[in-house]
């Protein structure tokens, strides 16, 4: 009997738009041999299924079904597409977990944690994991610029510290633009991270669980046309995404190790991204994505096709990873 999997996309953030190109692919993708698909939409002003005919059902919150054509629909397992909030912050986990419902990403600790940059960092470094020197601000706090740079140096990128997709993130060059590059990230979130710059090779490196075991995927060069991996490189095409990436095998191992090291002290599952840049030749961690993005030009899929593994069957694994 065919299992119905609700492919979730949307979200509260501004990444809302990449999640649903993400959710489509998957949706499309869905061998629909094994699987009833259904596209749930979900926005702080609704929760719907959306039918092929793009016409819209509510769902029902109190047990995550739909009723279509007075049939109810309850599903068996959630695809999570939603980048950033409520589905990669923890939000959409634990609301499933309570519910039962198993769903293909990381559990409610693991999102929450990975989705602060702060947090994830700090509990990474007892472990021996490298990261930039960085300065914390809280909104509302006092502003020392002559105290962030003595602490971070310049060039120094400004981050919000609770988004994905580049929003509210500067490079900052000089004192006199680093207001502007705060007042930025506060638009994105009321706490921000202020990094030192790493200037060397910038590599992303896909960790999943497949068939059961932690997978390292081939590793990928970022190379911007831009002054960063920002949003124009990363969805506008002005970067070079280079799969595999021209490192050294020395390279090579070190990342691999320390991005499958990273993936198992976090007790991660499904599906992660991390980024990293090598310093002196050792790979500095800059952050871990739990919802990568998902289309067909995203970085996570190019890797699993560099590794053998199709789309359909990067999405497949999956669902029966979370069904176990």
């Amino acid at each position: 009997m065919k299992k119905n999997i609700a492919v979730i996309m949307g979200g509260y953030s501004s990444e809302y738009q990449i999640s649903i190109k993400s959710g489509n692919v998957v949706y499309e993708t869905l061998d629909s041999s094994k699987y009833n698909a259904y596209r749930i939409h979900i926005f702080k002003e609704k929760w719907v299924y959306v039918d092929a005919n793009d016409k819209e059902f509510p769902i029902d919150k109190n047990d995550f079904s739909v009723k279509v054509d007075d049939k109810k629909i309850n599903f068996d397992c959630v695809f999570n597409a939603i980048h950033g909030s409520p589905g990669e912050d923890g939000f959409m986990q634990a609301y499933f977990k309570l519910l039962n419902i198993p769903q293909t990403s990381c559990d409610m600790y693991q999102a929450s944690l990975t989705f602060n940059k702060r947090d994830c960092l700090s509990v990474l470094k007892p472990y021996g994991i490298k990261t930039a020197e960085s300065y914390y601000l809280n909104l509302g706090d006092n502003i020392n610029e002559n105290d962030i740079i003595s602490k971070v140096g310049l060039p120094c990128f400004v981050k919000a510290n609770k988004a994905g997709s580049s929003f509210g993130v500067s490079k900052v060059h000089k004192k006199e633009d680093l207001q502007n590059a705060i007042d930025i990230a506060f638009k994105e979130d009321d706490e921000i991270i202020i990094e030192s710059f790493l200037d060397g090779t910038e590599v992303s490196v896909g960790v999943i669980t497949y068939k059961g075991k932690t997978k390292v995927l081939p590793i990928t060069e970022i190379v911007s046309e831009n002054d960063f991996f920002d949003y124009e490189a990363k969805y506008l095409g002005k970067s070079q995404e280079i799969t595999p990436a021209r490192l050294t095998k020395e390279q090579e191992n070190k990342v691999n190790a320390i991005a499958e090291k990273v993936y198992n002290i976090l007790k991660m599952k499904g599906f992660s991204r991390s980024e990293y840049i090598f310093k002196n030749g050792e790979p500095h961690l800059l952050e871990v994505n739990t919802i990568p993005g998902l289309t067909r030009a995203s970085i996570l899929p190019q890797q699993a096709t560099a590794a053998g593994i199709s789309m359909s069957d990067l999405f497949d694994n999956a669902i029966e990873e979370a069904l176990k």
